[in-house]
């Protein structure tokens, strides 16, 4: 009995993730710890254009993406973008390094349980990277957007 419990919660919440990581919904709410164990919650940011990035230090798409991140970031942080990246990593000394070597000077957290991250499924991420493009007011305006149309989405958001 308690087997279907879980089987029905599983269901419940996927096909609740699957609606909040839709275009125009509401972001999910995420507290997770950055590198020295500080608590950084989504929901303080609020007011600021963000980038919600799932990566991992093991992915090789999500690592040659850091580079454009951070161009990005450069480019528009002082107008009003903010990076929260999300690393599935369950290796904290290998998610550290990839942070030093990538030079991902946005916010980083960690939510070390891979794919069974309550972050990730919260978001509905099967895949990464993964990226969510949140508008002022908390809202989701773009999911997954790359070069071209994340950064229009971007200098959109931040008129």
């Amino acid at each position: 009995m308690n087997r279907i419990y879980i089987f029905l919660f599983l269901i419940i919440t996927g096909l609740n993730s699957f609606a909040q990581m839709r275009t125009g919904s509401a972001a999910s709410d995420l507290s997770l710890p950055d590198g020295n164990g500080n608590i950084i919650t989504l929901s303080d940011l609020k007011g600021k254009v963000v980038l919600v990035d799932f990566w991992a230090s093991w992915c090789v798409p999500c690592r040659r993406n850091n580079p454009h991140l951070l161009r990005l970031y450069h480019k528009y942080h002082a107008k009003g973008l903010e990076i929260y990246g999300v690393s599935l990593d369950n290796d904290h000394e290998s998610w550290r390094e990839a942070v030093t070597r990538d030079h991902m000077e946005w916010i980083q957290v960690i939510d070390d349980k891979g794919w069974n991250a309550f972050s990730a499924m919260a978001y509905g991420v099967d895949m990464i990277p993964s990226s969510f493009l949140i508008d002022k007011d908390g809202v989701i305006r773009k999911v997954n957007a790359e070069g071209g149309q994340l950064e229009s989405g971007i200098k959109h958001l931040l008129k």
